[in-house]
């Protein structure tokens, strides 16, 4: 869809010049022809076409874009992760926050394109994210993961059921 999205758009952020992107450069890949370098953002004008794109390369289900719109709208924190090559740039990771703007936050939608995993990047953009809930004196940050990344997010300080405390949920019928 981004594709075409592109391709019948020449204004598209992805076919003109880089945006300044307001957050930092992690990476730097050895030098080539067309070398990419990756940044983090904290900049909301995310297209929901290419988030959805990645959450698709990851296997995610898909969710309604008017529902995606609005969470990220409502997020105390948003990031995005992007290689940019040449002239090009390209959604590769995301995650948010929703807080009380206080004490808590909760870290939600971590997603890293597969190409771009087991290369310190979700680390990174992990360790990014709690700077900058710490830079705005969020001392609690919670998150939930499924089974099969929480020693990942273990080894970055998280503590499963700390104290024994238990996370409850209620859904519909």
């Amino acid at each position: 869809m981004v594709f075409w999205k592109r391709l019948f758009n020449p204004d598209s952020p992805n076919s003109s010049e880089i945006p300044q992107f307001d957050g930092e450069l992690v990476e730097v890949t050895a030098p080539s022809e067309n070398p990419s370098r990756i940044f983090f953002s904290t900049e909301r004008e995310i297209d929901l076409y290419e988030l959805e794109e990645l959450c698709d390369a990851v296997g995610w289900a898909r969710r309604p874009l008017r529902k995606v719109k609005r969470a990220l709208s409502y997020s105390f924190l948003v990031v995005s992760m992007w290689e940019v090559r040449g002239n090009k740039r390209r959604l590769i990771g995301f995650a948010r926050a929703t807080s009380d703007h206080a004490f808590n936050a909760t870290i939600w939608d971590v997603v890293i394109h597969p190409k771009f995993q087991s290369q310190g990047l979700g680390k990174s953009m992990i360790k990014y994210m709690i700077r900058q809930l710490r830079n705005e004196d969020i001392s609690n940050i919670t998150l939930f993961a499924d089974p099969h990344v929480i020693d990942f997010y273990r080894r970055l300080g998280f503590v499963l059921d700390p104290e024994g405390i238990k996370g409850m949920f209620w859904y519909p019928d």
